[in-house]
């Protein structure tokens, strides 16, 4: 490795003027720019200077800032535009894969750095040699089969690491800085490598001047969520050792305290950065800890960057290296218990632009990751039984969010911590109310155009059976809410939003027709080309599936946060998280109890919850292949769009829940006060 670093290094350093002398237009201003960069990420490998780490983090990502984006090699309408549509990709997908060195070289980790120099100097030299030889570029095919290459031979190492990352207990670089650094002084961010702006900056000096009682209430209300996911669900938590925890750059004196919570239940954390390589997949949504994103589009134009050289060989080979992977840390996955999630919002919402010039899976390659999708799954829960695991989310806004940032961060922990007590009464009453019903029957209002009828469990005992769950501030912070699986057959209809944010993308008009429980058609008004519109929702909804079935049908209850979104004009920013508590909610996908369909679970009335399995999920009796879907997406219907929301009972009567936008249940009146206080 030493060696092979060594020459690899002495290589892009002496690599300028031949580059210059070789290779002329395009393929000259290519790898003078992209070996320019590998330059840069040497550089930081090997320094260990804060000043340098600040000094240099906007030069890291300065070419795919969207002012320069357009003459990026990151970006596929100039690669295609310079080099034609194959070349284009294929060069555009190693420019962007250049780019996870950042984490690596900041990370200090020698091999994911070097292998991604290596790939480049492997293209340089093939190029230079066919304009020495032939006065032109090699062939395409050449091209494509050392990426090819590339990623069939370090999908085992990368995986490897990503799993070790997840189930083994953290030492490296967020490790270190969460418990070492001066978190007063916010030079701290930039040894992390990720993007560092004002809104980091600004963040985490206002976490710094928060009082040790603040910072106590926020970790506390986190942990004590993840705590009580366990007890809740009648698993073991005394049997875990380490929690995977996710956050966003800025808080790490919340996370150093949840750190200190976490061990004293047993529990050492697990980190890992939010994906940045084709290996683990990009997305806008990040997953992991993480700064600011430089810019979305790129994210966006390469969240299929595998499309350059899927096939069914490196599917299999990337679940065989998957289970390896787990073989090897099948200990410390046995004892993983978990996911503890913090979530930011308030950023400007990201619109994307559709290109068709960016790397996009065709019909094979769809299925092909269905595939990979629902083995990845399996494998993991072989490995992490999901019946013996639980996980946390809760979200907080970012200074991004306006001036009145410091006001509505205070109004959110009180948000996050409302009265459980209260909550839990009120949703009993509706619960109760529903045990009656058959299906509910949902209207929308002022040009909402939802008119769906949704088939619910019938029980056969009602004083010891129920069919929807009573959430309150556990797993899903905050409180507010009552679920329940829908049954497939009966529930038909159309569920239309006229504005939410999925995954922190936006989408306008946005509507599903059920048939019998499955998604008939789809559409939104995002774009003027219908079929593009169609694309938009498979790929970032659907997930590449023909259909998905309704998995949960949800009421959320908490017209606080709701009133908080209309008064500081925040509604498009809030996460899903809280924004499905502001409005009953549909979730396309899996059930909420995805592969823990077999464990009972209660109501705090001691009613054990009998909806929890769909005629999907059941099929992982039989075909286990069949029952999951891998994803779980909830589009929340707002209350001022919200014309009725009614129980109906076998005989046709009806209960009301909610009615032109306010809850009318006998027993509910309470959450209305919001509304007139607002």
């Amino acid at each position: 490795m030493e060696e092979r670093m060594q020459l690899a290094f002495e290589r892009i350093a002496g690599l300028e003027e031949e580059i210059r002398s070789a290779l002329d237009g395009n393929w000259q201003d290519y790898f003078l720019k992209e070996v320019s960069f590998a330059s840069l990420l040497i550089k930081l490998y090997e320094s260990s200077d804060a000043g340098f780490y600040r000094e240099i983090n906007k030069k890291l990502y300065e070419d795919i800032l969207p002012e320069n984006y357009k003459n990026s090699w990151c970006d596929p309408d100039h690669a295609i535009g310079c080099f034609g549509e194959e070349q284009g990709r294929l060069l555009c997908f190693v420019a962007a894969e250049l780019r996870a060195g950042i984490s690596a070289a900041a990370e200090k980790d020698a091999e994911a750095l070097l292998i991604r120099i290596e790939l480049l100097l492997q293209l340089y030299h093939m190029t230079e040699r066919g304009f020495a030889e032939d006065k032109a570029a090699p062939e395409y095919a050449l091209y494509k089969d050392v990426v090819y290459s590339f990623v069939s031979d370090y999908y085992e190492t990368e995986c490897e690491r990503r799993i070790a990352q997840t189930v083994e207990p953290a030492g490296g670089l967020a490790y270190k800085i969460i418990n070492e650094a001066d978190l007063s002084d916010t030079d701290y961010l930039y040894r992390y490598g990720e993007y560092i702006t004002g809104n980091e900056l600004r963040l985490a000096e206002y976490i710094a001047s928060l009082d040790e009682e603040k910072i106590a209430l926020m970790a506390d209300t986190f942990t004590e969520g993840y705590r009580k996911g366990f007890i809740n669900t009648g698993k073991d938590l005394s049997i875990k050792r380490t929690v995977n925890i996710r956050y966003p750059l800025g808080f790490e004196r919340v996370i150093r305290k949840a750190v200190g919570n976490f061990g004293a239940m047993g529990l050492k954390p697990t980190l890992y950065r939010a994906s940045d390589t084709v290996f683990s997949g990009r997305s806008v949504n990040k997953n992991g800890f993480f700064g600011a994103n430089p810019n979305p589009q790129f994210d966006y134009d390469h969240r299929e960057d595998l499309a350059l050289i899927m096939d069914g060989q490196l599917v299999t080979r990337r679940l065989e290296c998957l289970e390896q992977a787990f073989i090897a840390h099948k200990e410390a996955a046995k004892h993983h218990a978990g996911p503890a999630v913090m979530e930011v919002f308030g950023s400007s919402p990201f619109v994307p632009v559709s290109k068709t010039s960016a790397l996009a899976y065709n019909d094979e390659q769809r299925s092909l990751d269905v595939r990979f999708r629902t083995e990845n799954i399996r494998i993991t829960n072989q490995y992490i039984p999901g019946e013996e695991r639980s996980f946390t989310i809760i979200a907080f806004p970012v200074p991004d969010i306006g001036e009145r940032f410091e006001e509505i961060f205070d109004a959110v922990i009180r948000i996050n911590t409302l009265d459980y007590e209260k909550y839990m009464k009120i949703q009993m009453c509706m619960i109760d109310a529903l045990n009656e019903a058959v299906k509910v029957h949902v209207r929308g209002m002022g040009g909402n155009r939802t008119d769906l009828y949704v088939s619910l469990k019938e029980i056969s005992d009602p004083k010891t059976q129920a069919v929807y769950e009573n959430c309150v501030a556990d797993v899903n912070i905050p409180v507010g809410e009552v679920f329940t699986t829908p049954v497939l057959k009966g529930t038909n209809g159309i569920l239309n939003v006229s504005r939410v944010f999925l995954n922190e993308l936006e989408f306008k008009d946005l509507s599903f027709e059920f048939k019998d429980g499955f998604v008939s058609a789809y559409s939104c008004a995002n774009f003027a080309d219908e079929a593009e519109n169609k694309r938009y929702i498979e790929d970032n909804v659907l997930f590449h599936h023909k259909s998905l079935p309704m998995g949960e049908a949800a009421i959320g209850t908490n017209t606080t946060a709701f009133v908080l979104a209309r008064k500081y004009g925040i509604e498009g920013l809030l996460p899903i998280l809280i924004a499905e508590k502001t409005g009953p909610h549909f979730a396309l996908g899996d059930t909420c109890y995805s592969h823990a369909e077999d464990i009972k679970v209660y109501n705090p009335d001691g009613k054990e919850i009998v909806a929890k399995d769909n005629e999907v999920s059941l099929l992982r009796r039989t075909e286990p292949e069949k029952a999951y879907f891998g994803c779980h997406t909830d589009v929340t219907i707002p209350y001022d769009e919200l014309g009725l929301l009614e129980g109906i009972r076998g005989d046709g009567s009806s209960i009301r829940i909610i009615e032109n936008g306010r809850f009318v249940l006998p027993g509910t009146e309470e959450l209305n006060r919001a509304f007139d206080e607002e």
